[in-house]
């Protein structure tokens, strides 16, 4: 659990501690999926097999990865934990695991009480906090050393996402296909003006395409790809004119939440109500624990939380990032097309935009339609810039 120094440090960056459900009667979207809250349940006549426990079943099922305490030494320091630091780092793997879980697992999956599956297992275990581990802290902050990432340093949601990048990258090239840790490409979607700096993110087809394929080493046009948006929205805190495309995004079926919060106490996002967002804590102070398929009757409860938690999205940073994982190409193609549609309803403030080439970025053609690509189904996509 949190120390009372913690916590009383998280309130403050974070504001008062939000718990439970902001409202009893609107729908709650969790990464894709809508509960919708009936009269009965909202008067408090609910049962297990209630919308309201799915929903919590849901919530409880997503991987929590918090501080840690305990661990091996970061090189060259005498760090054995990240309490203070590391929630940034903590966050992102929180994400990462989650489209691990989905593409494992699938989104309909949820933890049960009985001996955990393997690929349950499988996912959890990179994730551990040792250089064995390939997706450890200890691994992230080597391969993100030139994005800033140090032990005892914060950092924000571009670095992060790089190092990411960097890291998927080192491990494809030191693993073959039927040893992969990563299953899928990581892309990174940015702006004109890359970085911290801002700039319209794009979204380019062409782009993602190429990352596909320098995932399979030239074997398959197209694999699994996770999308990392980061996203500068205002100044102080995120423009209130995005917020309604923010909100939306977590209908996408796609969508693996938001790394955001305040400079200095990240948090995971992973589902919204009315203007609010759930998130998963990453301040939780906790003892190491090793993970390993040939384990299944190791303890991961420490991976899970059962309380809600909630943040005004108004009240977060500007900066933060956006993730979506696309199983396949048409699970690419229908998160464009929503990605499409969203922008053109934005009122003039899109989050990011999509199109197919680097050559139509300059163009002023606009739009994408689902009748656009039945037309040219067999052929390549007609993305154009919004």
């Amino acid at each position: 659990m949190a120390t009372g120094a913690i916590r009383r440090f998280q309130e403050r960056v974070l504001g008062p501690n939000r718990t439970g459900l902001p409202s009893t009667t609107s729908d709650i979207w969790l990464l894709g999926v809508c509960y919708k809250i009936s009269e009965d349940e909202a008067s408090g006549d609910t049962d297990a097999g209630s919308v309201l426990a799915a929903f919590h079943q849901d919530f409880s099922s997503k991987i929590l990865i918090s501080y840690r305490k305990g661990f091996e030494p970061f090189r060259d320091t005498t760090y054995t934990s990240d309490v203070n630091w590391g929630c940034m780092i903590r966050s992102s793997q929180m994400l990462f695991a989650q489209a691990l879980l989905f593409h494992r697992l699938g989104r309909s999956w949820t933890r049960k009480s009985e001996l955990p599956e393997q690929e349950y297992l499988e996912t959890l275990e990179p994730f551990g906090d040792s250089e064995s581990s390939a997706f450890s802290i200890h691994n992230l902050i080597k391969a993100g050393e030139s994005y800033g990432l140090a032990a005892g340093s914060w950092i924000g949601p571009y670095a992060i996402c790089r190092s990411w990048e960097s890291l998927a990258c080192k491990k494809r090239k030191q693993t073959d296909s039927k040893t992969e840790t990563l299953p899928m490409a990581v892309h990174i979607v940015s702006g004109s003006e890359d970085g911290e700096r801002g700039g319209a993110p794009i979204l380019c087809i062409e782009d993602a395409t190429k990352s596909c394929r320098e995932f399979s080493k030239g074997q398959s046009e197209w694999t699994p790809i996770l999308l990392l948006v980061p996203l500068v929205l205002g100044l102080d805190k995120v423009n209130p004119r995005y917020i309604p495309s923010l909100i939306a995004t977590f209908a996408f079926p796609q969508s693996v939440g938001i790394l955001g919060g305040k400079p200095g106490a990240s948090t995971y996002i992973i589902g919204v109500q009315e203007d609010k967002g759930f998130y998963l804590d990453p301040h939780e102070v906790q003892q190491v624990v090793t993970v390993s398929k040939e384990s299944p009757d190791v303890d991961t409860s420490s991976y899970h939380c059962k309380v809600l938690r909630y943040v005004p999205l108004e009240s977060l940073d500007p900066s933060l990032a956006l993730g979506f994982y696309c199983r396949d190409k048409d699970d690419f193609n229908d998160f464009c097309l929503r990605a499409s549609k969203l922008a053109e309803e934005s009122k003039g403030a899109p989050l990011f935009t999509v199109t197919q080439t680097h050559s139509a970025i300059n163009q002023n053609n606009y739009g994408f339609s689902e009748e656009d690509n039945i037309e040219e189904e067999g052929r390549e996509d007609d993305w154009q810039l919004l």
